[in-house]
């Protein structure tokens, strides 16, 4: 016997000639990632969505990068979030501010 070569006195399911559980592996991969794609096509769309309100734009947009709003109203990424958001830049600096208002307000 071949102890490199799989036996079926192993003790291991061994798989139907034609079965590969490869091929099932790479279905629910492709599977997964048409999901994924789908998942972020819709976010995206969403992000720039006149029906969300500024708040919930910039969330969906802080979830897709997984960066959050900056509190420096000069940072670079203020004019990125509102470019991808559809939002004005001053738009996007009243968030600033609302956040900066809700952490004081907390921590008092």
């Amino acid at each position: 016997m071949n102890q490199f070569k799989p036996s079926s006195l192993s003790g291991r399911p061994t798989s139907p000639p034609g079965d590969d559980p490869m091929m099932d592996f790479r279905a629910r991969l492709v599977h997964q990632q048409a999901e994924a794609a789908e998942r972020r096509r819709l976010d995206l769309a969403e992000q720039s969505s006149r029906l969300k309100t500024a708040e919930e734009r910039i969330r969906i947009w802080e979830r897709i990068h997984e960066v959050n709003l900056p509190r420096d109203t000069g940072h670079n990424l203020v004019e990125i979030i509102a470019a991808n958001t559809g939002l004005t830049d001053a738009d996007v600096r009243e968030e600033q501010q609302r956040r900066a208002t809700l952490r004081a307000a907390a921590a008092v």
